[in-house]
């Protein structure tokens, strides 16, 4: 997908420059050409011998040589890639962008370029949250620029909390988002996944073993190929895709209702393993053991989702798809299902604990339409996604 694309990398002033070297490697190996510029601070951090060995190319950090403008000046250098990935990106960095400075090489460049920019944003937490970071980031988002990241976890100032740069495969997934073809450009698309939590009381609840990876691979796989996606995700640890509107919730009435406020779209794919009950009257208080022994739980049925949408009239997708997760008979209930809930597609699968299908990285495939069963081999759920999405492609005449 990379292959002969050319990227122009801007390392910025961060501890987390050290990551840039095995995204670079990385690169390379998908056949991608890596120009490299960096600031003064990321020098403190990992030399300009070091890129250049890994890149295979000189390093650019002087906006005022001589020798590099003329053998490749800034106009040129922001002009002749097919994308601007900053990693590290620091706030001060993106603070100059957002005031559109052109004190360096790196600002110059990113003021000068008419190609879009990825951002990698890493900073101490208190940075990451202060508003004024918060502002500059909303504003370069509103110009179309793109973050992946920041994660949590341990920061290098001992600190706890969102600023950790995204890893390497973060990042290419991020770039591949955007330098992907878009045959579905100008589309809209929802997407749910994961599981939902219904609530016993403020601690317990009843859920199921959703990890939510082949949705939020599904949501990932739209907005590549450009339809403009919104992921309506129960709690799961997967990360955020690149490029997707995200609707976090939790119980199925929540999901419900983020749906209908989303509709109509194009296209639907409800990949979330809602549960199917949820206790009546949940307790406000923590239930506690006692001498009667377990409390009863009296469970009433959660709204069927799919249904809604799959029979929603005027405000109906043009394509609707369902997944129908199986331990049984899973063509025959699938079929049954393709039926009852009013929708075009179902994507049926065995979720018995021997198949590994939950949580696991790998799914196999029956795609059941009205015309018959698409048997799909096992694949990994980032290919199941890829495949669905050109399955969708060539059904709304757009491959």
């Amino acid at each position: 997908m990379l292959e002969g694309r050319n990227i122009l990398l801007i390392i910025g002033a961060g501890i987390a420059a050290y990551k840039s070297l095995e995204l670079i490697r990385r690169l390379r190996e998908r056949g991608v050409g890596v120009r490299c510029a960096m600031t003064d601070g990321a020098t403190h951090f990992i030399t300009p011998l070091s890129v250049a060995a890994i890149s295979e190319h000189k390093v650019y950090q002087d906006l005022f040589s001589l020798t590099d403008e003329s053998e490749m000046g800034h106009i040129r250098l922001s002009r002749e890639s097919d994308l601007i990935v900053v990693a590290p990106a620091t706030a001060d960095l993106m603070a100059r962008m957002a005031a559109g400075m052109a004190d360096d090489l790196a600002a110059t460049v990113l003021l000068a370029t008419d190609k879009r920019v990825l951002l990698a944003p890493t900073m101490n937490v208190m940075m990451w949250n202060h508003a004024a970071t918060q502002a500059n980031v909303a504003l370069l988002r509103q110009r179309g620029i793109v973050t992946v990241g920041p994660g949590s976890g341990d920061l290098a100032c001992g600190e706890v909390g969102s600023g950790r740069m995204a890893e390497p495969p973060e990042i290419i997934a991020a770039i591949e988002y955007m330098l992907a073809p878009r045959p579905l450009e100008g589309a809209s698309a929802l997407v749910t996944s994961g599981p939902t939590y219904e609530p016993i009381d403020p601690v317990r609840f009843i859920g199921n073993r959703s990890s939510g990876k082949q949705g939020h691979a599904i949501a990932a796989a739209l907005a590549r190929a450009g339809a403009r996606t919104t992921l309506v995700a129960g709690p799961t640890h997967e990360p955020d895709p690149a490029g997707v509107a995200l609707v976090r919730i939790e119980t199925a009435n929540e999901m419900l209702a983020a749906v209908e406020r989303l509709l109509p779209v194009d296209i639907a794919v409800c990949a979330a393993a809602v549960a199917d009950w949820r206790v009546a009257a949940p307790a406000n208080n923590k239930l506690k053991k006692g001498r009667n022994g377990a409390p009863t739980l009296s469970l009433v049925e959660n709204p069927d989702i799919l249904a809604t949408i799959g029979r929603a009239g005027a405000r109906r997708p043009r394509l609707v798809v369902g997944f129908a997760a199986e331990t049984e008979n899973v063509v025959a209930n699938a079929r049954a299902k393709l039926t009852k809930k009013g929708c075009d597609w179902v994507l049926a699968n065995d979720v018995s604990p021997a198949q590994g299908t939950f949580g696991g990285d790998r799914n196999t495939i029956h795609l059941v339409h009205a015309d018959g069963v698409e048997d799909w081999p096992t694949l990994t759920k980032a290919e199941v996604a890829a495949r669905l999405v050109e399955r969708v492609g060539r059904h709304l005449g757009r491959a």
